[in-house]
């Protein structure tokens, strides 16, 4: 079991519960109604429900190792969403899933998964970037916390309120400067307590975690956030590998970057170590990256 159990627990109480499908009939899932504080559904949330559905209806001893999605549509948070999973093929190593989230009796988001058991092969893999450890930098929250009066409204909010997963940057500068930078950045993420030994709940968890603050590493570039009112920014779409086991309540290294950004679409990947170096996930997004002419922009 993780050590984190001293974390406030409400926060990831609220993801867990939103996570624990309602079985309506066979193949189809209801998922409970998002953490408030979204004017939209977090495209985290329906990754994660996404591959919740889609374990539930594979054989056990097979877990998740690839998922590519496609966001159609703005989910409403006020609303439950309905899972309708597709069995592709039961092979004799692989399994492959579709899977459609519905609301008011539209397709808002599909996705795709491969499912494999469990076998020995070759390893190798890309090593881990020398950076402090999480203990030796400071809670977001608490730096943030100093600034508070001087942020936008829709930044101070975001930070004010507890969320579900915890964060620790090497680097929260551009977070107070308007400089260009290398669209380059690393993050420590873990969920904000102890999850149940159940390996499908640690990849939900993570797959909610990825669409935090990857598409965000774009806008390093031009010296924007996420939080501006000139910028629209939104998921197009999310591919995840899993690599390795791990438990998502223990610190995991997030190491994103952005190779390019063109036609109001940035694209950008990542790559995530457990502490000890083992690459866990591969990451990639496109986005929506669209700047509004006629926003006010704040200083």
């Amino acid at each position: 079991m993780s050590t984190n159990d001293a974390a406030p627990q409400s926060a990831l109480q609220d993801l867990l519960r939103t996570l624990d499908l309602e079985p309506i009939e066979d193949n189809l899932f209801l998922g409970p109604r998002g953490i408030e504080g979204w004017q939209r559904v977090f495209g985290g949330q329906v990754l994660g429900q996404s591959l919740v559905a889609a374990a539930r209806t594979v054989e056990p001893g097979r877990l998740m190792h690839s998922l590519h999605g496609y966001f159609l549509l703005a989910g409403d948070p006020a609303r439950p969403i309905l899972y309708d999973v597709e069995r592709i093929r039961d092979g004799g190593s692989f399994t492959t899933r579709r899977v459609k989230a519905i609301q008011h009796g539209r397709p808002i988001f599909s996705m795709s998964s491969s499912f494999h058991k469990d076998e020995p092969g070759f390893e190798h893999q890309a090593q881990m970037p020398d950076l402090p450890p999480p203990e030796a930098l400071p809670n977001p929250k608490d730096v943030i916390d100093q600034h508070i009066d001087a942020l936008p409204p829709a930044m101070r909010s975001y930070w004010s309120r507890e969320r579900p997963i915890e964060m620790r940057a090497p680097d929260l500068s551009r977070y107070f400067t308007r400089e260009k930078k290398p669209p380059a950045q690393s993050i420590w993420i873990r969920a904000n307590g102890t999850l149940p030994d159940d390996p499908v709940i640690h990849q939900a968890v993570l797959a909610y975690a990825s669409d935090f603050t990857l598409l965000d590493t774009a806008l390093i570039a031009h010296g924007k956030l996420l939080f501006d009112a000139d910028v629209q920014l939104a998921s197009l779409d999310h591919g995840i590998w899993y690599h390795r086991p791990f438990r998502a309540d223990e610190w995991m290294l997030y190491v994103q970057d952005s190779p390019s950004a063109f036609g109001a679409r940035g694209f950008c990947r990542g790559s995530i170590y457990t502490r000890d170096g083992q690459l866990i996930a591969s990451v990639v997004q496109e986005g929506l990256m669209r700047q509004r002419t006629s926003a006010f922009v704040p200083n």
